[in-house]
């Protein structure tokens, strides 16, 4: 089982496209807080999100929380900031994927304290980046690709 981790999300469709991939794919979903939006059971349910019951979400109210709970996990920061390609690198079962928020992506002194599990995604210069959903989805699909797609069909 691997692990997606959305620091500070801000736009409700992102997370609801990652939390659909995640469905799909046995994947838990770690949401960082502050949230830009309401997750309460009746604003998904007014959102028609059918799939939500079958995702495992997991909330915190910070980072330090995060990392407390998840003590000895394995991380991978994804940045447009780092140097190394997600292509680049093993991933572990299990490990946890942390995406930034949209708009700032993750902050610096995270980036700065985990600068040897930081990766980014090739892409061309002069654009702003993917969008965090499609992001998510390159990055976990590798992971699954080189753990053989362990309970996917």
């Amino acid at each position: 089982m691997f692990n997606i981790v959305l620091f500070q999300p801000q736009i409700p469709q992102n997370t609801g496209n990652i939390a659909r991939t995640c469905a799909c794919t046995g994947t838990a979903l770690h949401l960082i807080r502050p949230l830009g939006f309401d997750i309460s059971e009746s604003a998904i349910k007014r959102a028609g999100l059918d799939y939500w019951d079958k995702v495992r979400i997991y909330e915190y109210d910070g980072i330090d929380e995060f990392f407390r709970k998840n003590d000895g996990g394995e991380f991978w920061f994804l940045s447009k900031k780092a140097s190394k390609s997600y292509c680049d690198v093993r991933f572990g079962d299990g490990c946890f994927l942390v995406f930034g928020k949209e708009t700032t992506g993750l902050p610096d002194e995270i980036l700065t304290r985990f600068s040897q599990r930081a990766l980014r995604i090739p892409m061309r210069d002069g654009v702003r980046c993917l969008n965090l959903s499609n992001s998510a989805a390159v990055v976990l699909y590798e992971a699954l690709r080189q753990n053989g797609f362990k309970s996917l069909e």
